[in-house]
């Protein structure tokens, strides 16, 4: 890591406070050449804050003013806590298609990564109860998770399981498969329901996936059905800016009404 950082710091060789163009733009300017070029590609991440006004001797105002405009260009996107980054166009998961978020980052070349948050039999509660069709009350598995891109949140999972439809679910290692591969090796839907609204994430879901104050969130809510019974519900979620949802369909199988 110490080798990304210093080859990336070397760019910045021919930053000069004697030259007529301020520093912050110097800055700007190489790093979006750099971007441009495809010489740092996307998802890349840049010397942190603390890095370039060491390296370059300005100030942390200067630093800062460059990545601020570089973010409202869309160029460069930065993660509370974690860094900057090089910019990528927001992933694309499909309303239709049960997709494994570990294959889609894997097919993309990037290194997925999940911690497992909770994993527990509970008694439902009426919410939760209502959307499984089952009495208040009646035992459920439910799985918390969080899944990364090269260690950044892309999605948080909350998932709840009938255990009658699937007991062995609450028995998975989840950090070696996913809950979305797991149940399609196990069945195949009959039915499926989705609704997408777009919410402001309260404290917890803002730290799990490392948003600013403000940042709004999609999410997805999904319930599956096997022989008349809802196997599970899951509401996933995801940064708005990292992601988008939709859809394809062949026209000749829907009329307009």
């Amino acid at each position: 890591m110490a080798q990304v950082v210093s080859a990336l710091l070397d760019s910045f060789d021919d930053i000069s406070k004697a030259a007529p163009e301020p520093i912050y733009l110097q800055i700007k300017n190489t790093i979006e050449r750099r971007i441009e070029s495809g010489e740092w590609p996307a998802g890349q991440k840049l010397p942190s804050e603390n890095e370039l006004v060491d390296a370059l001797g300005v100030s942390r105002m200067t630093i800062n003013r460059a990545l601020r405009e570089l973010t409202q260009q869309g160029l460069v996107r930065r993660v509370h806590g974690i860094g900057s980054f090089v910019a990528e166009a927001p992933r694309h998961a499909s309303l239709i298609e049960l997709q494994d978020i570990a294959l889609e980052i894997e097919q993309r070349g990037r290194r997925y990564g999940t911690e497992v948050l909770l994993q527990e039999e509970i008694p439902a509660p009426a919410e939760v109860a209502a959307q499984m069709e089952l009495p208040a009350g009646s035992p459920v598995f439910h799985l918390h998770a969080l899944h990364l891109q090269d260690d950044l949140p892309l999605q948080l999972e909350n998932r709840y399981v009938n255990p009658r439809a699937m007991p062995e679910f609450i028995a998975q290692d989840f950090t070696r498969v996913t809950a979305t591969t797991y149940l399609l090796q196990q069945f195949k839907p009959d039915e499926m329901e989705h609704r997408v609204s777009a919410v402001m994430p309260d404290a917890a879901t803002r730290r799990r996936l490392a948003l600013n104050d403000g940042q709004p969130c999609l999410q997805l809510t999904r319930r599956t059905w096997k022989d008349a019974r809802v196997v599970t519900h899951v509401t996933l979620t995801y940064p708005g800016e990292r992601y988008e949802l939709g859809a394809r369909y062949a026209t000749d199988q829907y009329s307009l009404r």
